[in-house]
């Protein structure tokens, strides 16, 4: 069976299921029905027609010929059969019920009768049986009434009763269903809320006891994120602390042991190193964080845009702003503003030239596309470095970076629910392209 006819969702399964069981029973129970009930009883009434048949044929077979003709009359007994009449009539898949008893009855009933006893079977009203008798000392064509063990077709309602009983199954196995996929539905809100960086409420242990188990097990494990999260969130404070206070005083200390007017080259060479230390510190920080504990607001991401660009402009970088029409919505505005500035910052000092920003909305939503005209990294190469401490091969370039710069992209983009992705701008250059949705997952 194809892959593609298996229902994917459990309620879909479930239902399939309880509707493949019930069809089978009634399949079952329609064969003990046909086989061990009804056949006997046609195999009975055949019998007992045949015994009726000899015991008219021999009773009329010695009438005198007055007589004879007053019982054909009677009996409206024909000389010749109906011209449609045949020995053995063709299977109805519509009345496969009704014919398989016409062909049992038929078969018992020749079996019971002499062989020069002809039966016929007539199509038109509701299959006609006529059998050839003597009267008289003359043969004669009659049509006595069948048993309605015969002509009637229980199978009818059997299969309707077995339809009715199908729809009683699924419409109790969607209620069912529905009742167990509640607590489901509401797990898997949770975990994109955690996905998201979101902290959500404890779920509820009601329904199923698998399924309260298995929501007591993320209840925990959410739990336990959060402590994790107060762990690591002490942790970068005490070294951000433990590193920074140092640097400080090592900053006073130059600053007091190198006077002013003397060694310059080596005061700058020092404070250079002093700020790639702290700079490395901050993205350290950033990945760590990347401002899931920031509460998100509605925001304007077009005004956003258009401050860091007249940032970067002051700095002597112009970018060539396009906005399109982008509603507000909520995003966390700090998280953001890094991830743009991070963007904006490798098309500076990587494609240097043809640097752009445009923005639109469309499928529920926002888009950020910001884009150079370098030749100095790939897309490909971009898609790799999304990774953490992942460096290019012009990293030189960037010699204080720690490979964290789009890992921190990347990880902000996803604590909205959105996503990054690169590729080659027409024309040439590069195109960092930012989805963020417009019904944001975190609160």
């Amino acid at each position: 069976m194809s892959r593609a006819l298996v229902p994917r969702s459990l309620l879909a399964r479930n239902i399939a299921l309880l509707v493949a069981l019930v069809l089978l029973t009634q399949v079952c129970s329609l064969t003990v029905l046909i086989y061990y009930v009804q056949r006997p009883r046609v195999q009975r009434a055949a019998v007992v027609f045949a015994q009726y048949v000899l015991t008219l044929d021999r009773a009329l077979a010695t009438l005198p010929p007055g007589e004879g003709r007053a019982v054909v009359a009677r009996l409206d007994a024909k000389t010749q059969p109906p011209a449609d009449a045949v020995a053995a009539m063709q299977p109805s898949f519509v009345h496969f019920f009704r014919t398989y008893q016409r062909d049992v009855f038929a078969q018992t009933l020749r079996q019971n009768v002499p062989a020069e006893t002809l039966v016929l079977w007539q199509p038109a009203h509701r299959q006609r049986l006529w059998i050839r008798i003597h009267v008289a000392g003359s043969p004669y064509w009659i049509s006595p009434a069948i048993s309605t063990d015969v002509r009637d077709d229980p199978i009818i309602a059997a299969i309707a009763l077995s339809m009715g009983l199908a729809v009683i199954a699924a419409l109790t196995g969607y209620l069912i269903q529905l009742h167990i996929n509640r607590p489901l539905r509401h797990l898997a809100q949770a975990a994109r809320a955690v996905s998201a960086g979101a902290a959500p409420p404890a779920l509820s242990l009601s329904g199923p006891t698998e399924v309260a188990d298995v929501s007591r097990a993320f209840n925990e494990m959410t739990e336990a994120l959060r402590h994790a999260e107060a762990t690591r969130s002490l942790m970068l404070a005490g070294v951000s602390h433990d590193i920074r206070t140092p640097l400080t005083k090592l900053r006073l200390a130059l600053a007091l042991a190198i006077p002013p007017d003397k060694d310059r080259a080596l005061a700058a060479s020092a404070e250079s190193y002093l700020e790639r230390i702290d700079a490395i510190v901050q993205q350290f920080m950033d990945y760590a964080g990347s401002g899931e504990r920031e509460p998100a607001q509605i925001g304007d991401l077009n005004g956003l845009l258009s401050q860091i660009a007249a940032d970067f402009a002051g700095l002597g970088h112009e970018f060539e702003l396009a906005l399109g029409e982008v509603p507000p919505f909520r995003y966390r505005p700090t998280s953001v503003m890094r991830l743009l500035m991070n963007l904006m910052q490798n098309a500076v000092a990587y494609g240097r030239s043809g640097l752009a920003v445009r923005t639109w909305s469309a499928d529920g939503r926002a888009y950020v596309a910001i884009c150079d005209r370098g030749d100095g990294i790939t897309a490909d190469e971009l898609e790799r470095l999304k990774a953490p401490f992942a460096r290019g091969t012009n990293a030189s370039r960037q010699a204080a970076g720690t490979g964290l710069g789009l890992a921190i992209v990347e990880r902000i983009a996803r604590s909205h629910g959105g996503s990054i992705s690169f590729q080659a701008r027409e024309g040439g250059g590069l195109e960092a392209c930012v989805a963020l949705p417009l019904q944001s997952p975190i609160a």
